[in-house]
């Protein structure tokens, strides 16, 4: 099992940016894939973006958020910038081990404000 712990959640006016970081207990390039879900009260989870055999962003976040991860400090980032009050939401990044899998490990999540 891989622990993921996320940071640098906050809360920030709209048009602002913010940095979130997911440090991972297990070297990530062992991971196949990574990516970050969010979850706004009263709504499911949704996609926001994933990095690992392909880089995928959900149609809201294009443009605005850039995934990347740095496999020597075993952590995956989301810079979000030009941010927007329905981007509030708890941000949590999750791991896929393998192309045949789905995501299966999860962090606890950081929450994000978006104030207008």
């Amino acid at each position: 099992q891989v622990q993921l712990v996320e940071s640098g959640g906050g809360l920030v006016q709209a048009g602002g940016s913010l940095r979130l970081t997911c440090a991972a207990s297990r070297r990530t390039s062992s991971m196949y894939r990574m990516g970050w879900f969010r979850q706004a009260p009263g709504k499911e989870r949704e996609f926001v973006a994933a990095t690992g055999g392909s880089t995928n962003y959900a149609d809201s976040v294009k443009g605005r958020f850039t995934i990347s991860r740095d496999n020597a400090k075993n952590t995956m980032y989301l810079q979000m910038n030009n941010l927007k009050p329905e981007d509030t939401a708890v941000y949590v990044c999750a791991a896929q081990r393998s192309p045949f899998g789905t995501f299966v490990d999860w962090g606890q999540g950081t929450q994000v404000t978006v104030s207008s």
